[in-house]
């Protein structure tokens, strides 16, 4: 019987890790490199190890535009490296190295970027240069600050950016799964970070930076219910020191937008049967590998050698007991363990550093008896009072909530516990064991919180452009009887027609004037305007006989718009309703003679319900309305109403602009009215026709933008 024990590269986490962040970005295809052959691209990568350090060396198809980015992580280790503007023309996503700790390469191209990862055995300081096409990182050993420090990051200052920097802002915010996320506004992008983490404190330091007075302080941010209690920031020589405290179980990651740099800090639950906790995002085993060789050998002891190799606390049941044969090759050890476990039946509990081994009706046995002792504690624990302050709900709807239920089976309160409700002080008085009082206050957490508002603002533009042109004539010859007036001349020009023969001398009170107008199409008018008319009338030296014609001509071109901004605020997922307008009166009669009046608005109405999703958007139900009473075609019904109507449901990013409707409307028209025959005779054709041309448009438009008020928006 031999036992072999080979420890397999912790590394293989790492690889894990790199393989999913490059299945969750993607690879370039031949298609996206040969769309980027006019941009930078990437020729090659080349590496050269000397006096103990590492130099990648990468040729870029031209000159570097813009700063080059960067992170690292040291578990798994690896660097990586942004390149801005750049495409992937090395024809393959994954490159060998193999020079000291410096393993392989990975090329992930992201849209107008490309990523160089690089793998590492052990996390190494490094530092870039460019030269020209040529990108250097040379990898150097970690030189250790401090022997408490076992972690560290590095966000590394950039080259071309201000010799100081500074710290605008300092921010805590709760994040999704209860994370703690400390935000940090600073001057530029170009900021030096140090992270590491030092015993139970998470410390990041911001090298050549200033920290203003006011951010010198203690942020005390407990209440938000997060792993983070403390965030002390002080100013230590030319740098910053942000001390981070943590408590339980957590895990972090710190990443750069520009300016904004943030460490998240997230809870770790602790899993009884995980053995390796954290670290189960990439895969279900995290533990090391190893290899076991067994024949016949007695579990005991297979759970022995497992114990010496992972330094953890193994403890065996009596009732355990019998041998088996297995052979595994690089196996996580939680895997291995979890197929001996299920080999034999057996089943396991784990609390800290120390394991529980025992048959599973044993463990399970010994799970019932102890919560049917917690039973028996719950009925005969002493009874506390407590009184809850309700801030922001209502008391009265906890209070009918808690007690819906009236056995109690599905409330927070135990079968022996009781609670008062006071709506004067909106407080609950409540008599309970301990652990239910607990709960009590954990659920006040939850719900008692303030109401989120929103302010909706709706933008209702109305556009008009209007155009009419009319050309007409009027053609007619006539006679005058009896005396005349009439001067020597035979031609006169005026505006209208009947001015035109006034001032000709050919009507007056003495004689009569015969005028036969042969031709009668004078342009339209519009809404606005009268056509503009000239004439001339030609009579012979008698004045008895006279022609006379009329051109009439009319062309209206017109652009206006109409902008209504209602807007309102409200809570979230309660209804609001802003409207302005006028009520018109309406007369009706019933079958006995009765007149009743009613009344109907026309108004210019919002009415909006939203809802906050959790991502920071706003779900809205919207009612636009925007009528307007219609005098110009007024019965003696009443008044017509003109109405403009949207009611939708629409999901909006949180200060985003979304057009919710519009209604475009063209009204073309181009008529002629003539005389048969005459009419379409060339040139002469006018005199006997009129043309009028009519090309009207409408548009209305509709836009709705949402804006979640916080209290800076209250302040300002």
């Amino acid at each position: 019987m031999s036992i072999v024990l080979r420890v397999v590269a912790p590394l293989v986490c790492a690889i894990v890790g790199l393989h999913s962040a490059i299945a969750a970005v993607g690879s370039p295809t031949p298609a996206a490199v040969a769309a980027d052959s006019a941009r930078n691209a990437i020729e090659s990568i080349q590496s050269s190890a000397a006096g103990g350090n590492v130099v990648v060396k990468v040729t870029l198809r031209q000159p570097l535009e813009g700063q080059l980015g960067s992170f690292s992580v040291s578990n798994p280790a690896r660097v990586a490296i942004d390149f801005p503007g750049t495409a992937n023309a090395l024809g393959k996503s994954a490159q060998s190295i193999n020079e000291g700790d410096v393993r392989s390469a990975n090329v992930v191209q992201v849209a107008d970027r490309t990523r160089l990862v690089i793998n590492l055995l052990r996390p190494l300081t490094y530092e870039t240069k460019v030269e020209g096409r040529e990108v250097s990182i040379t990898f150097s050993p970690v030189v250790s600050k401090s022997p408490e420090a076992t972690t560290t990051a590095r966000f590394a200052e950039q080259k071309g950016g201000p010799e100081v920097h500074a710290i605008r802002d300092i921010g805590f915010r709760r994040g999704k799964d209860g994370a703690g996320r400390v935000v940090v506004d600073m001057s530029d992008s170009n900021t030096g970070i140090d992270i590491r983490q030092q015993g139970q404190n998470l410390v990041i330091e911001f090298l050549k930076t200033s920290l203003p007075e006011n951010l010198r302080k203690s942020l005390d941010v407990t209440d938000f219910g997060t792993p983070v209690s403390n965030v002390v920031t002080t100013q230590q020589g030319n740098m910053v020191r942000m001390v981070v405290t943590p408590t339980g179980l957590w895990e972090h990651n710190a990443y750069q937008t520009d300016t904004q740099f943030v460490v998240e800090v997230k809870p770790i639950q602790e899993d009884p049967r995980k053995l390796v906790q954290g670290n189960g995002r990439t895969a279900k085993y995290a533990g090391e590998k190893l290899s076991l060789n067994f024949q016949n050998i007695d579990v005991r002891s297979v759970l022995q050698v497992i114990s010496d190799f992972t330094n953890f606390n193994i403890i065996t049941s009596d009732s355990v007991t019998g041998s088996l044969t297995l052979r595994l090759k690089d196996v996580p050890w939680d895997q291995a363990l979890e197929i001996i476990l299920q080999a034999k039946g057996l089943d396991m509990r784990k609390n800290g550093n120390v394991i529980w081994i025992a048959p599973k009706d044993e463990l399970a046995s010994r799970e019932k008896a102890d919560l049917e002792a917690k039973t028996q504690i719950t009925d005969l624990e002493p009874l506390r009072t407590e009184t809850f302050q309700v801030n922001y709900h209502s008391a009265k709807a906890i209070y009918d909530g808690i007690l819906k239920d009236k056995d109690k089976s599905q409330t927070v309160l135990s079968k022996r516990g009781s609670i008062i409700m006071d709506e004067r002080s909106n407080k609950l008085i409540m008599t309970d064991v301990a652990a239910r009082l607990d709960d009590m206050r954990r659920v006040l957490t939850e719900i008692d919180i303030p109401v989120r508002q929103v302010l909706i603002e709706a933008q209702i533009v109305e556009a008009s452009d209007n155009f009419q042109k009319s050309i007409g004539v009027k053609l007619g010859v006539g006679g005058k009887a009896g005396s005349t007036s009439a001067g020597t001349g035979r031609l006169n020009f005026g505006g209208s027609l009947d001015s035109s023969m006034y001032y000709a001398g050919l009507t007056d009170t003495k004689a009569t004037t015969v005028n036969s107008q042969l031709t009668h199409f004078a342009a339209e008018s519009s809404n606005t305007a009268s056509p503009f008319s000239t004439s001339f009338v030609l009579w012979n030296s008698a004045a008895t006989r006279f022609l006379d014609m009329e051109v009439s001509a009319l062309e209206t071109d017109g652009r206006g718009k109409v902008v209504s901004r209602p807007k309102v605020m409200t809570s979230d997922q309660a209804e609001a309703l802003i409207e302005s307008g006028t009520e018109l009166a309406y007369t009706s009669a019933s079958s006995s003679g009765a007149t009743t009046v009613s009344f109907k608005k026309a108004m210019l109405s919002l009415k909006v319900t939203p809802q906050i999703t959790p991502d920071g958007r706003v779900y809205m139900t919207v009612d636009v309305n925007k009528d307007k009473p219609n005098y110009t075609n007024a019965t003696s019904s009443g008044v017509p109403i003109d109405t403009k109507h949207v009611m939708t449901k629409v999901l909006v990013d949180n200060g985003g602009t979304v057009v919710i409707g519009g209604i475009f409307q063209q009204d073309t028209s181009d008529t002629t009215d003539k005389v048969p025959l005459l009419g379409d005779i060339p040139y002469l054709g006018y005199l006997f026709r009129k043309n009028t041309k009519v090309d009207n448009k409408t548009e209305l438009l509709v836009f709705l933008t949402p804006r979640i008020i916080t209290d800076q928006n209250l302040v300002r």
